[in-house]
């Protein structure tokens, strides 16, 4: 049928592309794409061919002028970025919106997608969580976008590019405190895939510990401020349980390693709850 399809594709294993996609790219006139080479090592592996246009971020609206064109002679057309989903901090939004203003039909292909992916193997409560996509890229402007969301109390999503992953890094401990709990997803569904969940303020040293930790594309998941906050008294109920049978030292050792808070912390709050 004429119209446009967003299909998304693979963002890593090939074996993500999903039967609905492979049947709409063989059976479409032609594949619109972000980068035409990345799309037609694509279509190799699957074993199809089809004509290829470009409709990338820079020619967005010219992309979508010949593409209405297209469709309004009777043509199905694909749409594919160059990993996941078309629209989802990548192109495709403008081209949408122009084929649904020309009055024609925009079918969604569900299939992968990072930010997805990612917050279902991260284990945080089950509950809201706000997709950011990526932060600026400047230093002021990102510590300011940050400075605007601390108080949410959603897990917060970002995707992160790993030449900028340590600064982002830094400046999400700097302004939402070291404590908060991160998952760090990278590679997904790829052959060095890994997801770690730690404190903020140790994430730079979790970089650090391996080399090829900082390659690759990111996905950053943030424990929101309300489960922050909620982490902090746990903790301080643990405490407060263990300082009625043990000394200030131990209690706070062991409340420590029960909840994930640091133990100077701790130490801190216990001395208060003894009135030291």
């Amino acid at each position: 049928m004429p119209g446009l399809y967003v299909v998304a594709t693979p963002i890593g294993n090939l074996g993500d592309i999903t039967l609905r996609a492979l049947e709409v790219l063989k059976s479409v006139d032609r594949i619109a794409a972000e980068d035409t080479r990345v799309t037609g090592q694509l279509l190799a592996a699957l074993g199809i061919r089809k004509p290829l246009l470009s409709v990338r971020e820079h020619n967005e609206r010219q992309g979508a002028e010949k593409l209405i064109g297209k469709i309004a002679a009777g043509e199905a057309v694909a749409y594919v970025t160059d990993a996941g989903t078309p629209a989802i901090s990548d192109p495709g939004a403008l081209l949408v919106q122009a084929v649904r203003e020309a009055g024609f039909a925009v079918r969604p292909l569900p299939g992968a997608n990072a930010a997805v992916a990612a917050l279902s193997a991260a284990g945080f409560p089950p509950g809201p969580w706000l997709f950011y996509g990526f932060l600026p890229p400047k230093t002021k402007a990102r510590q300011d976008a940050l400075r605007d969301l601390e108080r949410m109390s959603c897990v917060l999503v970002f995707y992160e590019a790993p030449h900028r992953v340590r600064e982002t890094l830094a400046d999400l401990a700097g302004v939402l405190g070291g404590e908060r709990r991160i998952c760090i997803a990278r590679e997904l569904t790829k052959q060095f895939e890994e997801i770690a969940c730690m404190r903020l303020e140790a994430a730079a040293a979790w970089l650090d510990a391996d080399a090829y930790r900082e390659k690759g594309e990111f996905v950053l998941m943030l424990a929101g401020a309300a489960q922050a906050a909620a982490d902090a008294g746990e903790a301080r109920r643990v405490l407060e349980v263990l300082l009625q049978e043990l000394p200030v030292k131990q209690a706070a050792k062991l409340a420590a390693q029960i909840s994930g808070e640091k133990k100077n912390l701790l130490y801190d709050m216990a001395l208060e709850l003894k009135g030291k």
